[in-house]
């Protein structure tokens, strides 16, 4: 779902960032409530876990890849707003670092992935959970069902961007300029990836850390639910969560290479040298892909890999690693940013 650098025109690409920015801009105000509750570390974590998740390359049926995200379940811990930041550092250092999405296209994964797709997630479980108990079976029911729908509206959205460039740009002879996908292709390959494969994974991780914490850290549950009944409930803990966080992560990271025993890519991510061109009835690869697809060549870790490894799993496990520690550390430092701020202008008003 990471789009590449030059499957969308710089056109669409503006567009995406026009909207992208302002957005996270907003993002970034809003999210004072949740620095000011002391929960800083927690939303470093949950970026770290949400870049970990998007390592793991699921396969799927017709020979491609798919992932989740894990937004869906920050944006219900901690708000919308704190899941745009999270998501979105851990999608900038995908691409900077990594090469996994680009940087041109950095707006528009933002859109589909930090944006929407956390809005969604909220929507809908807010609307399924309504005033149900924090302890109450429905917000797990909630959970899984919003990240479910999330992550297949992002996906959605990634098909339809994708699909409508050969019909705005395209050559005089209607050859496609960038993504040579038109919507009838699009939009069924990502809708099978997400709705059979990567959805699921996504409705289970979101699922799963509500029902954990509903049993073992109520506390962190209650920072997005003020007001919520919790009078029934009793924490049962045998394990400090931090303690249990470590651990779920380490054992993330050492799995993470069983994306590598994936047989192919994700849909819509092939470097150009790798498109079926006879396939997709052209004789050369579309002249802005050709051009944009190499904009960024900074990628230290191209590909999850480190030059010269003999063992790819090796590449994928220290890539996991210096990714979990980059963006955890960068988001902890513009959440003490924002609380700094917020201080300050506390201050100012007394």
């Amino acid at each position: 779902m990471h789009i590449p650098d030059g499957y969308l025109s710089p056109q669409t690409c503006g567009v995406a960032f026009a909207i992208a920015v302002p957005t996270l801009a907003v993002a970034a105000r809003k999210v004072k409530r949740v620095v000011k509750t002391r929960h800083v570390p927690t939303l470093a974590l949950f970026s770290a876990v949400s870049f970990l998740v998007m390592m793991f390359n699921i396969p799927i049926p017709d020979g491609t890849t798919a992932h989740a995200v894990g937004g869906a379940v920050v944006a219900i811990v901690l708000g919308p707003w704190a899941a745009m930041i999270s998501v979105s550092v851990a999608l900038l250092f995908q691409a900077l670092l990594f090469g996994d999405g680009g940087v041109l296209a950095y707006g528009a994964n933002v859109l589909n992935i930090a944006i929407v797709m956390p809005v969604v997630a909220y929507g809908v479980y807010k609307l399924i959970s309504g005033r149900a108990e924090l302890t109450s079976a429905r917000r797990v029911v909630a959970a899984a069902v919003a990240g479910y729908v999330s992550l297949t509206t992002a996906a959605v959205l990634t098909g339809i961007e994708l699909g409508i460039q050969p019909d705005l740009f395209h050559d005089a002879s209607g050859t496609p300029l960038y993504s040579p996908y038109h919507l009838a292709q699009t939009i069924p390959a990502m809708l099978l990836a997400h709705l059979l494969v990567a959805g699921v994974a996504e409705a289970a991780l979101t699922a799963g850390v509500i029902l954990y914490l509903q049993r073992a850290n109520l506390p962190l549950l209650q920072v997005n639910h003020p007001g919520i009944d919790v009078e029934a409930t009793t924490e049962r803990r045998r394990f400090r969560p931090i303690v249990v966080a470590g651990i779920a992560v380490g054992i993330m990271t050492l799995l993470t290479p069983l994306g590598l025993l994936a047989p192919g890519g994700a849909f819509g991510e092939d470097a150009p040298e790798d498109l079926n061109l006879g396939s997709l009835g052209l004789s050369a690869v579309p002249e802005g892909l050709n051009r944009y697809a190499g904009f960024w060549q900074h990628a230290i870790f191209s590909g999850y890999k480190l030059g010269g490894e003999t063992h790819p799993w090796v590449g994928y496990v220290l890539s996991a690693v210096i990714g979990i520690v980059v963006v955890g550390v960068v988001v902890f430092l513009i959440g003490k940013a924002v609380e700094a701020f917020s201080r300050r202008d506390t201050l100012e008003k007394v």
